[in-house]
């Protein structure tokens, strides 16, 4: 009975590692960015289409989507954008979907949320 749970155990072991293995090698393409929050992603909205609310965001890597409310309340409107962050002035920037929206630029979470809507 204790080598059973032994033999469990290690296999349990080598799974967490493999596990772990394989996510840490998704990523290892992509480096890191800036801070992923509301606030960083909407500075990039400027001019007169302010962000009013976030609906949904997502960070993989140096790049992301946000879907927002913008505009001045009275004519507010839906936007989905996707955003690269710029390191040499460590700020998100909104880029064009129509250049960047192909899966061998971005990431495949920020491909499907930032650009198959709006």
């Amino acid at each position: 009975m204790r080598s059973v749970r032994v033999a469990a155990s290690i296999l349990l072991l080598v799974a967490l590692v493999i596990g772990t293995a394989k996510t840490s090698a998704q990523f290892a393409g992509y480096p890191s960015s800036g801070p992923c929050t509301p606030s960083a992603l909407s500075r990039a909205m400027t001019g007169d289409l302010r962000v009013i609310d976030v609906a949904n965001l997502g960070c993989e890597g140096p790049w992301a989507f946000l879907w927002a409310t913008v505009g001045p309340s009275a004519h507010a409107v839906s936007v989905t954008e996707v955003l690269h962050y710029d390191p040499v002035e460590r700020r998100w920037r909104l880029v064009s979907r129509s250049t960047f929206c192909h899966p061998t630029i971005l990431p495949p979470y920020v491909y499907r949320q930032g650009c198959f809507s709006n």
